[in-house]
């Protein structure tokens, strides 16, 4: 199989997962809307600041190690997984015990039993850590996708049920521990790897030497990006952090199915590539290029229809998180140019820039935080706002020199993209003054909105459109192939 085979068809099941495990947690997301009070969601989004910063020492920097090493062997990944299960309960104790601090800086006690049940994801994400990074490693995203769709639709039915049954903010609670320990079973079920009791002090120290920058990077990004959360949680109520993560959903849904499924396709194969600048440099283009054609106008969509579809799909009670959803939406619309940029510099092995972009980047941003904290949680999403958008200059910098890639190149790659979806959102927009009501109105608006991006995409023979149509082809004409091969 060629390069561009490989690529397209584990792009094609990591994005099959991704789609599949977040449109079901999406719709489960929107049962407990409607059945639970918003301040239950702001409730768990206090709790997750927390749990999330743990989870970053076990997501990241020796995860991204064994992917970028050329020749990691079971030495390398038997030292990691009993590294990481060590970690991971040192990391659960300190949550434990705890609990009571955070539950006293917030001033509600509730919160003690919530976060030590909930910080039980610490250790089995300790269990499934390397057993992801092998898969990555290897190109196995199909068993992701098993993995992954059987939590989540398993957590889905619990969840429901518990809150039908009244469990209140437990149901959240079960639904993600319980999404977490099944994904973590069928990939232990399905993933032939197993640790071996083997372990190499050496080999954790030269794995660390990469893995330690991006651990920190991955720290500060996940701080900083609760750091908000945080602040409005402590300085505002619960209502206005679940307003503010609600509006956050939305955009992210989308933009997490398709960004993860590049990101993960992306670092092993640039890694394999390393020693070639000029290919990782296609590359990123390819990558910059590609994802801008389908994010953008799903951001710009979302964002002009916001208000039908939070009133149609969560209800009146949610329409407060509709300007959040659209200045997210803003914000997450160029994330690839911030993916493909850091799995550039990573696959160059080069962690020690990525983490002085990361340290530049959350000075800029704390600083934003600083000045808008005291006027409104408005003021504080604009200024994230601000940032991503000094935040892309900051990451495409050293591409300038690594692959002769500038930042300007790169804004001109994606002007199509930009342009096109301006031009379908400012006409999907005007649709809203004809008088239907929401549904006919949204149902006319996505048709539209289709039509239009789609039309002018051939119509301006747009480049990433025929290179996306190319590659549905030919991964449609490879399954039918393989199934007159079968009969």
């Amino acid at each position: 199989m060629v390069a561009k085979q490989e690529v397209s068809v584990n792009f094609f099941w990591r994005f099959a997962e991704r789609c599949g495990a977040q449109g079901v947690t999406f719709i489960v997301q929107l049962v407990l809307a409607r059945l639970l009070a918003p301040e239950l969601f702001g409730t768990i989004a206090l709790v997750t600041v927390f749990t999330t910063v743990m989870q970053v020492f076990v997501d990241s920097g020796m995860g991204n190690a064994l992917i970028q090493k050329k020749d990691a062997d079971d030495l390398d990944f038997s030292s990691v997984f009993f590294f990481n299960i060590t970690i991971c309960s040192l990391l659960y104790l300190v949550m434990f015990f705890g609990a009571p601090l955070i539950a006293k800086f917030y001033k509600m006690p509730e919160l003690v039993p919530i976060i030590r049940v909930l910080s039980l994801m610490l250790i089995i994400s300790g269990v499934k850590n390397v057993q992801q990074a092998y898969v990555t490693r290897n190109m196995l995203f199909k068993r992701f996708f098993f993995a992954t769709l059987g939590g989540t639709i398993g957590a889905a039915i619990v969840g429901i049920t518990m809150a039908f049954l009244g469990f209140g903010v437990w149901a959240l609670v079960a639904q993600m521990l319980f999404n977490a320990a099944v994904d973590t079973l069928i990939l232990w079920l399905t993933v032939k790897w197993r640790p071996k009791l083997m372990f190499s002090l050496e080999r954790l120290k030269g794995l660390f030497s990469f893995g330690w920058k991006l651990l920190a990077s991955s720290l500060l990004d996940t701080v900083y990006n609760d750091l908000r959360q945080l602040v409005i949680g402590k300085m505002y109520t619960r209502s206005d952090l679940a307003y503010y993560n609600q509006g956050q959903k939305f955009p992210h849904l989308i933009v997490t199915n398709i960004n993860t499924s590049i990101d993960s396709v992306l670092l092993p194969t640039m890694a394999r590539a390393q020693d070639d600048c000029a290919k990782v440099k296609s590359m990123t283009r390819r990558a910059i290029k590609t994802s801008t054609y389908i994010i953008m106008p799903f951001m710009v969509g979302l964002a002009v229809c916001a208000e039908p579809i939070v009133r149609l799909i969560l209800g009146e009670k949610w329409i407060p998180c509709v300007p959040f959803l659209r200045i997210f939406c803003f914000t997450y619309a160029f994330w690839p140019i911030h993916t493909a940029n850091l799995n550039a510099i990573k696959a160059m092995g080069r962690s020690d820039l990525f983490l002085k972009l990361e340290i530049i980047k959350k000075i800029v941003g704390v600083a934003a935080i600083l000045c808008t904290m005291w006027y409104s949680t408005m003021a504080m999403a604009y200024s994230l706002l601000v940032t991503s958008i000094l935040g892309q200059i900051i990451n495409s910098w050293p591409n300038k020199s690594l692959l002769g890639y500038s930042y300007l190149e790169q804004v001109k790659d994606m002007l199509p993209q930009i342009g096109l979806s301006a031009i379908m959102g400012v006409l999907v927009y005007l649709l809203r003054f004809t008088g239907l009501n929401d549904i006919l109105l949204l149902i006319v608006q996505v048709v539209c909105a289709v039509c239009i991006y789609i039309g002018l995409s051939k119509l301006l023979h747009i480049e990433s459109f025929g290179y996306v149509l190319d590659t549905i082809k030919s991964l449609l004409k490879k399954n039918r192939k393989k199934k007159e091969d079968k009969a």
